[in-house]
């Protein structure tokens, strides 16, 4: 299944999620060819069990979808759909077609079975038909036209982050989270859909570093020649191997641990592979025609968003002392306490 999505995401991608279609998005256009291929292709259902409507695929099995859908800038919400779905599905809810996103500071308060409050810095809240979100130990899904207003914001890459406030909205499904799905899941699932995402954006910046230090000839060679570019593109590929394994092992298994460890990795790579890949362009990169900035700019927002590398570590720090002085090793050799 692993092969069969990351061949099929590539090829959508690479033709629909053009650099121009991503700055046609930062200017507050919907992708709507890009999202109704995205839809076709099952994308957004595949994590939800068969019995809620999905493909049953597991996070191993989409971490390719994400690696790609950081890779390419794409400009649309499938990775929130992705999880989205895979949060209704555990619930035993049915998962839901169509633009959805996910709204992890949710603050919202049951008053005589209806909903009412704000869910904040919801990704392509001005866009997506419904969102879901934990209230207390329950999965919600809302409806975005019962919102009774909307906030558009944005991070530093341009993509719509949006305030939704809601005042008596009747849920258009709700059921208690399962057992083992706590109030932290919703957080860490969206830490590592950035976690992944980051990877897959540091994978492009990379490959544009090497083409251009191949094509770009100073003083009669490559400037890839260079020793002191070749140091900074193999600084850099290391950062892209570390962020990428990180993912993926967290992907491998949906752990504490694990996505803590990717998202604080992912995080530090951001600002050294942005630093290096505006180095290496020089002047060039800095333009708006180059399309460096469209992946740098996300390198910059994601890494913050759903925790900081501080606070990131900071959680891992406390799973260590809460596992003791016996369990470290263990951890580290098992990517997980126990």
């Amino acid at each position: 299944m692993r092969e069969l999505f990351e061949s099929t995401v590539e090829r959508l991608l690479a033709d629909l999620s053009t650099p121009e279609a991503v700055l046609d998005s930062e200017g507050g256009r919907w992708p709507a060819s890009l999202w109704a291929a995205v839809e076709e292709s099952g994308f957004a259902l595949a994590a939800a069990p068969e019995s809620s409507g999905g493909a049953g695929a597991s996070w191993d099995d989409l971490f390719p979808v994400l690696l790609a859908c950081g890779r390419h800038c794409a400009p649309l919400p499938l990775p929130e759909a992705i999880l989205g779905n895979w949060l209704l599905g555990s619930a035993g809810l049915e998962a839901v077609g169509g633009p959805l996103s996910v709204a992890v500071d949710a603050r919202l308060n049951w008053v005589d079975g209806m909903l009412s409050g704000s869910l904040g810095g919801v990704p392509w809240g001005r866009h997506v038909a419904h969102v879901v979100a934990l209230v207390g130990n329950e999965v919600v899904l809302l409806s975005t036209e019962s919102a009774s207003t909307v906030n558009e914001g944005q991070n530093t890459a341009g993509e719509a982050r949006d305030d939704l406030s809601f005042s008596g909205a009747a849920p258009i499904a709700s059921a208690a989270a399962p057992a083992g799905l706590g109030a932290d899941t919703l957080l860490q699932g969206a830490a590592l859909l950035r976690a992944a995402q980051t990877a897959g954006a540091l994978q492009a910046v990379l490959t544009m570093c090497i083409q251009h230090a191949t094509e770009r000839v100073q003083f009669g060679k490559p400037i890839g020649s260079f020793q002191a570019i070749g140091h900074q593109i193999a600084v850099l590929a290391e950062q892209v191997a570390l962020a990428t394994v990180t993912a993926e092992a967290a992907c491998a298994e949906f752990a504490p641990l694990r996505i803590a460890s990717a998202k604080v990795c992912s995080a530090e790579a951001s600002g050294i592979a942005a630093g290096i890949a505006h180095a290496v362009h020089g002047a060039m990169g800095f333009t708006h025609e180059h399309r460096l900035h469209l992946s740098t700019r996300r390198l910059w927002a994601w890494r913050s968003e759903y925790g900081s590398a501080r606070e990131w570590s900071q959680r891992i720090g406390r799973l260590t002392c809460a596992g003791g002085a016996a369990a470290f090793w263990p951890a580290i050799t098992a990517g997980e306490f126990k």
